[in-house]
């Protein structure tokens, strides 16, 4: 049988991710410079050699460790709104930011 990685769901930036030691995700916008140490400690659940914690709300004591690699911009959304018969038509743009964080490891639970 194969071994399974650790893993852990976390709260960051308005939703939920499932992460595991040695990925790269992104993320909402996090103050910081690359390089600078980054801590999650809402954990929701944390699996571990088979064992799974799930928390109310959080898991006691779990936390993830992540480093900033980067900042950026996704890509650009047009938006675009008009009322018929009124001759109103408008379009926007948006950019959302976020930031590149490498998760450096699942502790604690």
């Amino acid at each position: 049988m194969s071994e399974q990685k650790a893993y852990a769901i976390i709260k960051a930036g308005g939703g939920q991710v499932r992460v595991c030691e040695g990925e790269t995700l992104r993320v909402a916008r996090a103050a910081g410079e690359p390089g600078v140490e980054v801590v999650f400690p809402s954990v929701l659940l944390l699996a571990r050699d088979g064992n799974v914690s799930i928390g109310h709300p959080f898991v006691d004591g779990a936390r993830v460790v992540t480093e900033i690699v980067g900042h950026g911009r996704g890509k650009k959304i047009r938006i675009y709104t008009f009322k018929s018969k009124k001759g109103y038509q408008r379009t926007k743009g948006h950019r959302q930011d976020f930031t590149t964080v490498k998760v450096k490891a699942i502790v604690g639970g």
